[in-house]
């Protein structure tokens, strides 16, 4: 089995999951809208795929590791049936290794018949709910909690699905945006804090449920609303029903990072445009930092690219392209392991010299998590001429690990939990290195219509870190 060294300094830092559901109004191809809906999300996550369909009262699935494309090759997607429900998933493992067996979605037969679930986020009370069910004689096919979940929703369901659902979630602590599905029945689920994204859509003939905006227009589905924090929605034949959690003292803390760097800029998240908090975090970079003289302004691609557009309307300086990017590497920031991560760096990115030599450029990156990306960067701009290197991040300074569905486990795996802004600045090279504030963050992203989880840089979660063992390994 493969696995990281978790004790490297500077490592660890992904998220995240995507989910995907549909109920069409009959019986047609709806793996292929989970397809396409998931094509949409791949940008959450890029070890594995998966997609159940219900039909004919059963539950048929293929799940697999890589690419959506790569798991649905060879008529792979063809091979499951038609039917009137279908969900799906994209993984980056937050806990258990990157293996087949930890693929979603889980589908079991329980008191329910058959059923199927797809979580994204992460729990933080598992090992105590865990060593209950075990002594309730539960037999665990993975090392994933959101198998956790499936459990400890069968365990109360007593053959009425949202009965499971709704104790089994009183008992979960820490962040779930889920769909889970039954022969009849499709559920959406978001924690009463709201941690994860979960939206809800129409189109004609089908309501769909997503993790972003962005899989909605992929499937032609139009945006209905977000799933409230702490509400479950049930759609089946009947219409669709909504009921509650107790949200009692939880006020919605929505994962600020969202904004910066896991979403797609075309998605909208409670309200926000992820487009516009990027354009406007530069925008603030720019008004702060009136006195960094410099010839271009650039983003790290992508997810720097809006900000450096932001930057360069305040401060006047030309958002000029300083690195190409290779089209057919995936996303550094959710590789699973440090040595992949800094081996496509090298590979993804290279300077355009043309652009750059010479010059005082400012670079704009939506984060700095470890620092081996932004030195890398640092270096191949000077290599390619650039006069000058300063760079900023559209975030503030990580310093708190994660433990809500983002892969930062420990402190040792932060540069910014060891190190200075100064000492940072001199580690990758640059000639000054700015970050926004907590403040400043809230304030690019303030057409949200909720409050923010902000515990990776101020250590303000809210759920309490309790006896959650920071180890994405510790079921294995």
């Amino acid at each position: 089995m493969y696995r990281r060294d978790l004790k490297a300094p500077f490592d660890g830092m992904h998220e995240e999951c995507g989910v995907f559901g549909v109920y069409a109004s009959e019986v047609r191809d709806v793996a292929h809208t989970a397809y396409y809906g998931l094509f949409a999300l791949q940008h959450r996550g890029q070890e594995s795929a998966g997609i159940a369909v219900a039909y004919a009262n059963k539950i048929r699935y293929y799940k697999g590791m890589g690419l959506v494309s790569e798991v649905f090759s060879e008529g792979k997607l063809d091979a499951l049936p038609q039917g009137d429900i279908a969900i799906g998933h994209v993984r980056y493992s937050t806990t258990g290794a990157s293996l087949l067996l930890n693929a979603q979605p889980i589908v079991f037969t329980g008191k329910c018949g058959r059923m199927a679930l797809a979580h994204n986020g992460n729990l933080t009370n598992t090992k105590q709910l865990r060593e209950e069910l075990i002594a309730d004689n539960a037999v665990f096919q993975t090392s994933i909690d959101s198998e956790v979940m499936a459990l400890l929703i069968n365990k109360y369901s007593d053959g009425d699905i949202l009965k499971g659902v709704l104790a089994a979630c009183e008992r979960i602590r820490g962040s779930y945006a889920l769909v889970v599905m039954t022969a009849e029945k499709l559920i959406a689920v978001r924690d009463p804090y709201g941690v994860r994204p979960l939206v809800l859509g129409r189109s004609i003939d089908d309501t769909i449920v997503a993790s972003e905006t962005c899989a909605l227009d992929a499937v032609g589905a139009n945006y209905v609303r977000d799933v409230k924090p702490g509400e479950v929605v049930i759609i089946d034949s009947h219409g669709e029903r909504s009921y509650f959690l107790n949200t009692e003292g939880k006020k919605p803390a929505s994962c600020i990072f969202e904004y910066v760097y896991f979403a797609r800029p075309d998605s909208v998240i409670d309200g926000q445009s992820v487009y516009q908090a990027r354009k406007e975090a530069g925008r603030i970079l720019a008004r702060s930092t009136p006195h960094i003289e410099a010839d271009i302004v650039s983003g790290v691609p992508d997810s720097g690219l809006v900000a450096a557009r932001g930057y360069s309307e305040v401060s006047g300086i030309p958002c000029v392209e300083a690195l190409a990017k290779n089209r057919y590497v995936g996303r550094t920031f959710i590789q699973p392991d440090q040595h992949m991560r800094e081996h496509s760096v090298s590979v993804k990115m290279n300077a355009l010299r043309a652009n750059i030599a010479g010059k005082r450029v400012i670079i704009i990156d939506d984060s700095i998590v470890r620092g081996t990306t932004s030195r890398k960067i640092v270096k191949m701009l000077r290599d390619g001429g650039a006069k000058e290197v300063h760079m900023m991040a559209c975030s503030p300074v990580v310093k708190h690990p994660c433990h809500l569905g983002i892969d930062i486990e420990t402190y040792s795996q932060l540069i910014g939990a060891n190190k200075t802004v100064e000492e940072i600045c001199k580690f990758i090279g640059a000639d000054s290195l700015t970050y926004l504030t907590v403040e400043q963050l809230k304030e690019a992203c303030r057409g949200a219509a909720c409050g923010f989880c902000t515990g990776c840089f101020d250590g303000n979660y809210p759920y309490p870190p309790d006896e959650y063992q920071a180890d994405k390994y510790k079921f294995e």
